[in-house]
């Protein structure tokens, strides 16, 4: 019995000390972002990834880290993984439907931006971007529809999007 016991305290221990490590190297990613040394944070949130595959931070940082370098297909497998772990992420989502549009997969982004869309009605941001993925594939009144939307919303870059793009 007092075996059992004594291996489960090191059992949970090592469970606390990987978590901490990863979050250590989830850190450490941070710091290497901010300084615009991506390479070396894509590097340390995999580590911390490697550590804890559950590390949600990990993957969403890399995946924007990831955009930030143009490796989009990268990107969409990572904030695919948080929206694996967590569905109604709404930022998972409009990163990976910002990654589609810029690997012009249209459809996809306009599902991306649709579904944040139903979780958060008033999100600018999707409305924006999901205008530019209508624009893009063919459906120009649709993207102004969404820029005014955005426009309604807040967004003051919609008001030069909507003139640049001489919606009526």
């Amino acid at each position: 019995m007092k075996t059992i016991f004594i291996l489960s305290v090191l059992f949970l221990s090592s469970l606390t000390f990987y978590a901490q490590d990863a979050e250590s190297f989830f850190q450490q990613g941070e710091s290497l972002y901010a300084e615009e040394k991506f390479t070396e944070s894509i590097e340390a949130y995999t580590k911390a990834i490697a550590i804890d595959v559950e590390h949600l931070n990990s993957y969403l940082k890399r995946g924007f880290t990831y955009s930030r370098i143009e490796e989009y297909e990268k990107a969409i497998q990572d904030f695919s993984k948080v929206i694996e772990m967590k569905p109604e992420h709404s930022w998972a989502f409009i990163s990976r439907g910002s990654a589609y549009n810029k690997t012009k997969k249209y459809d996809l982004a306009i599902n991306d931006f649709n579904k944040v869309l139903q979780l958060d009605p008033n999100n600018q941001e999707a409305y924006n971007n999901r205008g530019w993925a209508k624009k893009f594939s063919g459906n120009k009144s649709g993207a102004c529809e969404d820029w005014k939307q955005s426009k309604k919303l807040g967004n003051d870059e919609a008001k030069i999007i909507l003139k640049n793009n001489q919606c009526k």
